[in-house]
């Protein structure tokens, strides 16, 4: 957990411009996990409130409940705080089915954020996670994608498994023409991925209501272990 600097004031966040999402801001589930890591409860909810910017040091708070803000200035820009677990649970597909899967994601061509840290196939391999969640094919509604993942040394603390658990949540829904920034993850991370090991992560679109988007996901072993899982809110953005 952070290093506590005051009874409120904790030490402040800064996102390097390694783990973007769109251009010139956080990665949505990368921020929320180092968010979450100064709740330090079994389940986290976070909520976005503006994009987070990159390689700016902004303050975290501590709330009266045992949450906590982040502020750049007088703008709030997330908040965090204790929550029940997810209770979505996206059931697990077989690693090799998730494999064949990554063919189909849908963001190779016409990607709305190309360089994105999770998802982006601009990203180069041990630069990005590259997690190419595509349509799961024994799902006929299409709703359901997935995609395998192995982890590099240094991406495996809780921050990048909020990460992973992010995108492919979001490429449940086809985000190509319409883009979708993250407004609200829960997340409970019950282990730690092992470095050079395959795992698999899941998404399941679950709804959607104006311009709002749920979506769920979980990261599994190979072996169909959970390790964790979320329940994100998406909110769609206006193009052109």
């Amino acid at each position: 957990m952070p290093e506590e600097l005051t009874q409120d004031a904790l030490a402040p966040l800064t996102v390097a411009a390694r783990f973007n999402g769109p251009p010139g801001s956080a990665n949505g589930g990368y921020v929320s996990g180092r968010l979450a890591a100064y709740v330090g409860a079994p389940a986290v909810r976070v909520r976005l409130r503006t994009p987070p910017p990159l390689e700016t040091p902004m303050a975290v708070r501590r709330e009266p409940d045992g949450g906590v803000r982040l502020e750049l200035g007088d703008t709030q820009v997330a908040e965090a705080g204790p929550a029940p677990g997810p209770g979505e649970r996206v059931e697990p597909v077989a690693p090799g089915l998730a494999e064949r899967a990554q063919a189909g994601f849908r963001g190779r061509a016409g990607h709305p954020f190309p360089a994105c840290f999770v998802c982006g196939p601009d990203r180069v391999a041990g630069d990005g996670l590259r997690l190419f969640a595509g349509p799961v094919a024994t799902d006929p509604t299409g709703a359901t994608v997935a995609c395998s993942w192995t982890p590099a040394p240094g991406d495996t603390g809780p921050e990048t498994v909020w990460a992973a658990l992010d995108c492919p949540g979001g490429w449940s829904s086809d985000i190509t023409g319409r883009p979708m920034l993250l407004g609200q993850m829960t997340a409970a991370v019950r282990a730690l991925p092992e470095a050079d090991h395959r795992y698999v992560v899941v998404g399941r679109l679950l709804g959607a209501q104006g311009r709002k988007v749920f979506t769920a996901s979980t990261l599994y072993d190979a072996d169909g272990t959970e390790l964790a899982r979320a329940e994100a809110v998406w909110i769609t953005i206006a193009t052109g």
